[in-house]
């Protein structure tokens, strides 16, 4: 295995996220103080967010283990560093349990005794069990960052049964990772209001999460372009191959997200349609034209230019936009629910990602620097 050598634009890019983040968490605490419903609401988005970013990767990581590809070893370092940040957020979910109560209404015991259908759903949506998946979720997912570390000290071209092995392994992998993120979606989001349901919520939060990781890691890649061994590494053809991925997802977000409201808008149910209702009056339907100009159609004609995707400073651009969009989708889906009448902006909203996310690039990076930023089978290729 090689081993990457501490570099000081590694090293200064984490100091400055550690440094930025710790302010902004400051600054939220801060805040908490006057306003702990408001701080809870921020730093659910904040934290679901960049948990997205991190289980996204973890899937992308398997994924590629399990179909190959030479597309995935551009950027298999960047994947792995970001799943093995799982841990971080394992503690950083603490503060969201003391404010369950503010967030969840099945959580409060007044709120349950007036309402049957709360009641009905108590087996399920309870504090005790709640906390049980939580656990079990986080141990599934650790579960899989462990064999992703592992089957990425294997050798770079294992013998042929190896390779089987590994790829039942990360197909088993996959599979429990589809469960305990869709329940984990239902649990942290859905259930927020807990008399709406839709049974492809998981589904777009999985495309959601496989979004955000791909557009990061495509930012990160270019941001590390300038460094000699990973741009002697790297070709067009596997902008090409990321470009023809990021499209893939935009799509796939897209197509999910739309045949919900397609089928919630037709049937016209007071107890489903009243979940868009909110979110496309007081000022949120501009947020949701944002979402589909701006996470859909411009994404989507952009990349089916094939000069667009062999270009990596146009293809981080475009990933850019789409991780501010990524972070705008989840803030449409989830705080109309505390604010349905109008649009609602805190500034706790923008400094409360940025802390988590100034603290999780700072880990990130750290990981990164652990191993060489290039796999054996890229060194030496020509650009």
């Amino acid at each position: 295995m090689n081993v990457a050598e501490p570099t000081p634009d590694l090293q200064r890019y984490q100091q400055r996220a550690l440094l930025l983040g710790g302010v902004a968490i400051a600054l939220c605490a801060l805040g908490a103080i006057w306003s702990p419903q408001q701080f809870f609401q921020s730093y659910l988005i904040g934290y679901i967010f960049w948990l997205g970013v991190t289980l996204g990767c973890l899937s992308i990581a398997i994924l590629h283990q399990l179909v190959g590809g030479q597309w995935g070893l551009a950027i298999r370092r960047l994947l792995e560093s970001a799943s093995r940040t799982l841990p971080l957020m394992v503690v950083l979910i603490v503060p969201l349990l003391f404010g369950l109560r503010r967030i969840y209404v099945w959580a409060r015991h007044e709120a349950v005794a007036s309402d049957h259908l709360l009641e009905h759903k108590t087996p399920y949506l309870n504090v005790p069990f709640f906390l049980v998946r939580a656990v079990l979720y986080f141990a599934v997912w650790l579960a899989l960052v462990y064999l992703v570390s592992r089957n990425s000290r294997e050798p770079e071209m294992p013998p042929a049964g190896g390779a089987n092995r590994l790829t039942k392994a990360a197909g088993f992998g996959l599979v429990l990772y589809i469960l305990t993120a869709t329940f984990a979606a239902f649990d942290w989001q859905m259930s927020i209001e807990p008399h709406w349901y839709s049974t492809v919520y998981g589904v777009i939060f999985i495309f959601g999460h496989a979004l955000t990781a791909m557009a990061f890691v495509i930012i990160v890649l270019f941001l590390l372009s300038t460094r000699r061994e990973v741009a002697d590494a790297l070709q067009p053809q596997r902008f090409h191959d990321l470009g023809n991925l990021l499209l893939a997802f935009v799509m796939l977000w897209a197509y999910v997200s739309f045949s919900q409201f397609l089928i919630i808008w037709s049937g016209n149910l007071p107890e489903e349609v009243t979940w868009y209702l909110a979110r496309m009056n007081g000022g949120w339907q501009w947020l949701a034209v944002a979402l589909a100009v701006f996470h859909f159609f411009a994404p989507f004609l952009v990349l089916l230019s094939r000069q667009n995707k062999r270009r990596l400073h146009r293809l981080a651009w475009l990933a850019g936009a789409l991780l501010f969009m990524r972070l705008i989708d989840l803030f449409w889906t989830v705080i109309p629910a505390f604010h349905p009448k109008q649009l609602w902006i805190h500034w706790m909203d923008l400094l409360a990602p940025i802390g988590i996310g100034g603290v999780w690039i700072s880990l990130f990076v750290a990981q990164l620097r652990k191993r060489a930023i290039v796999p054996a089978p890229l060194e030496g290729a020509s650009s």
